[in-house]
C-alpha cells in the first residue's frame, strides 16, 4: 500500500494550556479548530510537509494519531475493519474528507483519509 503521511495529531491534557504553549514558546499559529461550537482540536499553519495538530483526549498521554493519506478509503476499509480494534468507523467529515481510523497493536492511532490533496 502507497501512502503519505500529512497529518501528525498529538493528544494533550488542556488543549488551551497546549496551544498557549505552542504559540508562545515556538511561535506557531493556529489555522483551524473543530468543532466550531466547542473545539477540543487545532492544526497549526503549515508550508509543506505534514499537518500538526493537538487534541485534548480521553487518552492523554498516548502517542496521538497519524493520519495516511490513500487512493481508495472505501477499499482499505473493506479489507481491514475487521483485521484491526476500530476507532472510527468509515465516515465522510463536515469538512469534506473520508476516513476511518484503527488501533495498532500498541495503541497507537492510525488514520486513513482519502487523498485529495494530490489529485
Amino acid at each position: 500500500m502507497k501512502t503519505r503521511l500529512l497529518h501528525v495529531r498529538a493528544n494533550v491534557k488542556d488543549l488551551n494550556r497546549a496551544v498557549k504553549w505552542y504559540q508562545e514558546v515556538l511561535g506557531f499559529s493556529v489555522a483551524a479548530s473543530w468543532p466550531p461550537e466547542n473545539p477540543n482540536y487545532v492544526h497549526f499553519e503549515h508550508q509543506g510537509g505534514a499537518m500538526f495538530a493537538l487534541m485534548e483526549h480521553e487518552n492523554y498521554p498516548s502517542p496521538g494519531r497519524f493520519n495516511f493519506y490513500v487512493d481508495n478509503v472505501d477499499d482499505l476499509w473493506d479489507e481491514l475493519k475487521d483485521k484491526a480494534e476500530v476507532v472510527e468507523e468509515l465516515f465522510s467529515t463536515p469538512y469534506g474528507s473520508r476516513k476511518f481510523t484503527i488501533l495498532d497493536i500498541d495503541g497507537n492511532e492510525l488514520g486513513f483519509v482519502l487523498d485529495n490533496i494530490s489529485k
